[in-house]
């Protein structure tokens, strides 16, 4: 397999950072705001940290973007770079639901070849390197297997976020209610991992976002036979220096793609 050693490499920081994660998550911690009012917590440091020490020290020359460093965008220098998210969903660890994950993704010359997606909670690791199909791997049998998105084409199963609602979605299961077997509402990346293993079939995202958030699970839905794009239906471009993603969709089957201009 192509990145083999990169992928074992993103694979052992996500479980080191999902022990220290669960740590933390199963005793008091304390929550803070930054100035954006997004909650960080002692777990959203500590699992950068063991990221980064993890990426490093195996590969000293690639660059680095994630959600708890200070963005000097010496990565744009860099052929090659790691996008990160070390608790994707604080909102829903700090409700203690479970629903979060790490996300490991690395680029090399504006492509997304690698995305690791783990679950802590579950212990469940989905990944992908461009090319090789997209895997799930459930702990501690490591037994790995091969995941694929749903053939199912209107009606589909939806997904809509949990901590991120917003009045175009209201309008958006408005307008498509005749072709939706059902809503569940999800957080974090794992609503992408659900897509590529077939479980649901369709999310749109009308709100803001981070090229942290989709990065990852962004390989892990193409990799299974799905599509992650902008609304816009442009791929997102994670060269870009702007770090928003100004709404996004992703998709089990191109046939289930939506016309928003009444949304």
């Amino acid at each position: 397999m192509m990145f083999e050693k990169e992928l074992q490499c993103a694979m052992d920081a996500a479980f080191a950072a999902g022990e220290k994660i669960m740590e933390i998550y199963n005793k008091d911690f304390v929550v803070c705001y930054k100035d954006d009012t997004s909650p960080v917590t002692d777990a959203d440091i500590a699992s950068n940290t063991i990221i980064i020490k993890h990426l490093a020290s195996m590969f000293p020359e690639d660059g680095m973007l994630s959600e708890e460093m200070d963005d000097d965008e010496s990565r744009f220098d860099k052929r090659r770079f790691w996008v990160i998210d070390p608790l994707d969903g604080t909102k829903e660890f700090v409700k203690k639901n479970g629903e979060f994950a790490v996300n490991i993704a690395l680029i090399i010359e504006g492509k997304v070849v690698l995305g690791v997606v783990y679950l802590p909670v579950k212990q469940i690791i989905y990944y992908a390197v461009s090319g090789g199909g997209a895997y799930k791997k459930s702990l501690p049998d490591h037994k790995a297997t091969e995941i694929h998105v749903s053939k199912r084409v209107k009606p589909y199963h939806l997904l809509i976020s949990r901590s991120h609602p917003s009045k175009r979605t209201q309008k958006f299961l408005s307008h498509n209610a005749d072709v939706i077997l059902s809503v569940t509402e999800m957080g974090s990346s794992i609503k992408g991992c659900l897509i590529a293993e077939g479980s649901y079939d369709v999310y749109y995202n009308f709100g803001l976002s981070m090229k942290w958030d989709t990065c990852a699970m962004e390989c892990i839905v193409k990799e299974a036979g799905g599509f992650l794009k902008r609304l816009d239906d442009h791929d997102i471009d994670y060269m870009e220096h702007d770090k928003l993603n100004k709404g996004f969709y992703i998709l089990n089957n191109w046939d289930n793609r939506v016309d928003l201009s009444k949304i």
